[in-house]
């Protein structure tokens, strides 16, 4: 096993396209098909399955992503370390965001990396599947990083995470519903009242969507949003109710927020990354510029030593 099969497995996997890996690869198309036949040929395994519309790792392949990611990123420490001592760092960060993601000035963030790290190429992506579609790109490889918006608690082992704020959330009404003036609810008062909430795959809709359950209690969603602040304007409208985090509603004139008794629908906002990767210098950097620039949920400052505060 070569480290350039390595490689070249990779970019396959990443690209789902011989074509395009080999274009990024900057080689020519049969040298990549080659390459992954021998890796085949000597791992006496099938690992991706070809067709004319679309690759898709195998099983053993999808095996084989993490531990292929974890020797291409003990190559890059090894060039990180001498890059330290000559040119400065270099290299590459993909992270991945969550839609609409408040509470941390990421064009801030970015702005300042790129200033200081300029030999480091930093792309960053929306998850337009929330939560969970961070979670596939990160065992993908897709991302190197990505944010993550969940319960306390409820990482995947195979990720390792840093949280970096606790968000309550709070039943927000319209000021025109039979709601707005109570004090407080029950949860079984909500029963078939509309709701605007995220997609499945969202934290937070997640969250949502078991408590009801566990209570035994329907819930209908009406809509969809595309994120807190787009979650924010529905509710404002009298559209339906939504469950949103305390910050995104407070000094709304036509919303109220109404506590429910005996629940918290609190999440935690994470930064993660695979538990089998080792994170990069330019990624280390990345994460040391992310905690000067969040916010914490009553408008304060927040900075916090994120490497070490793992979970």
């Amino acid at each position: 096993m070569e480290l350039r099969q390595l490689e070249y497995f990779v970019a396959v996997a990443h690209e789902r396209s011989f074509t395009l890996a080999a274009r990024r690869l900057h080689v020519v198309q049969s040298a990549v098909s080659a390459a992954i036949a021998s890796l085949e040929r000597d791992l006496k395994v099938t690992l991706f399955e070809r067709s004319a519309q679309r690759v898709v790792l195998t099983e053993a392949g999808t095996a084989l992503l993490p531990e292929a990611l974890a020797v291409m990123d003990a190559v890059q420490g090894a060039r990180d370390v001498v890059d330290e001592l000559g040119s400065g760092m270099r290299g590459t960060v993909r992270v991945g965001l969550l839609p609409g993601l408040g509470l941390i000035d990421l064009p801030a963030a970015a702005g300042e990396f790129r200033r200081r790290y300029q030999n480091v190429e930093l792309q960053l992506r929306v998850e337009p599947e929330g939560s969970a579609g961070v979670i596939v790109g990160l065992r993908n490889g897709d991302i190197d990083v990505g944010f993550l918006g969940v319960r306390a608690g409820s990482v995947p082992r195979e990720l390792t995470a840093w949280e970096l704020l606790k968000v309550p959330q709070v039943l927000a009404v319209p000021t025109g519903h039979r709601l707005a003036r109570r004090r407080s609810v029950v949860l079984a008062e909500l029963a078939d009242e509309a709701f605007v909430d995220f997609p499945p795959g969202f934290g937070s809709r997640t969250l949502i969507d078991q408590r009801f359950e566990a209570a035994g209690i329907g819930r209908r969603v009406v809509v969809e949003a595309l994120g807190i602040d787009n979650g924010v304007q529905f509710v404002r409208h009298g559209v339906g109710l939504g469950i949103l985090p305390g910050y995104a509603v407070a000094g709304e004139e036509k919303i109220r927020a109404v506590p429910v008794t005996g629940e918290a629908f609190q999440w935690s906002l994470y930064l993660a990354t695979l538990r089998k990767r080792k994170p990069s210098a330019a990624l280390r950097a990345l994460l040391g510029l992310v905690t000067t620039h969040l916010q914490h949920p009553d408008g304060t400052e927040l900075g916090l030593a994120l490497m070490d505060q793992q979970n």
